[in-house]
């Protein structure tokens, strides 16, 4: 067996051009949809982020308002700037980059942003909105995932689905939204007893503990859906490469379906924030959801 190749960017694409769409209709409407994001320092991998997101609000219509600040800044001028963007009307989405500076409380700062604008979905009033089925901001990560897994199953309800990880970015939503949609679903991670038994019985696999490779094709139930939703940098052959949790090849050949890294799971994330914003200002002026780019 040859799995499917799941293609994130070739998805991701059609959602930005479904953004796109209901940006036009907004606008229409005299209403351009705002995405605010904060960076705090210079952690090159974040300034990549913020770039590529920046770029994409951009290319669909949306405005984009860009905060970077000194990694010196305060804990107080940030909450201060948070509760700005929380009254500016232009600002419908507001992301503050993860890792922040030690010296600040990401917690604090997360449950500073207004819920209604939180398109990260990581308030703590989304979680628990989420965890009871209620309508909330999902995390991008884990909807990116559920659409695509939508796309090619249609209806989820009743397959066997197993999360390796138990984050509270992509692990604990991804199987709230998994349960939403009617899946068995399983939490495993590393300290799993007989975790390769748990992995073989899932008709969906997500793998999402940030380990490279750690899950290999004889892990993998034959014909099963595997989301690979790790992206960790390893030397191989004395060059860098980009591999996920996943043994790609071997999980390849057993599969029915894989998502590869890169190129898979990464570039909904960014497209599930566009989404995520248009939602966020449809829901605020009491406008019907987008559909499609909602859980």
């Amino acid at each position: 067996m040859t799995a499917q190749i799941i293609d994130g960017k070739a998805f991701a694409a059609k959602v930005r051009v479904s953004v796109a769409e209901h940006v036009a209709t907004l606008k229409a409407k005299g209403v351009t949809p705002g995405l605010a994001v904060v960076l705090v320092g210079e952690d090159p991998a974040s300034q990549v982020y913020v770039r590529n997101k920046g770029q994409q609000t951009v290319e669909v219509g949306m405005a984009s308002f860009e905060h970077k600040l000194d990694a010196s800044t305060s804990e107080a001028d940030l909450l201060a700037l948070i509760q700005r963007l929380n009254k500016d009307p232009k600002v419908h989405g507001i992301l503050v980059q993860l890792p922040l500076p030690k010296h600040l409380n990401s917690d604090l700062v997360i449950n500073t942003i207004e819920p209604a604008k939180d398109v990260d979905g990581f308030h703590i009033s989304n979680v628990g909105l989420l965890g009871t089925g209620q309508k909330s901001m999902v995390p991008c990560t884990p909807l990116g995932c559920l659409m695509m897994l939508r796309d090619h199953h249609g209806s989820l309800a009743g397959l066997d689905a197993v999360i390796v990880g138990r984050s509270n970015i992509v692990g604990k939503p991804m199987a709230q939204l998994l349960l939403n949609d009617s899946c068995t679903v399983t939490i495993a991670h590393s300290r799993t007893r007989d975790l390769q038994s748990v992995c073989r019985r899932a008709d969906i696999l997500v793998a999402a503990v940030g380990r490279p490779e750690m899950i290999p094709g004889d892990w993998v139930k034959p014909g099963a859906t595997v989301i690979d939703v790790g992206i960790n940098r390893i030397e191989r052959d004395g060059k860098a490469k980009l591999v996920g949790d996943v043994h790609f090849e071997s999980a390849a050949k057993v599969a029915g379906a894989i998502t590869p890294v890169p190129g898979g799971v990464g570039p909904m994330t960014i497209a599930c924030l566009l989404a995520n914003t248009v939602t966020a200002c449809c829901r605020s002026l009491g406008l019907p959801e987008p559909a499609g780019l909602t859980a």
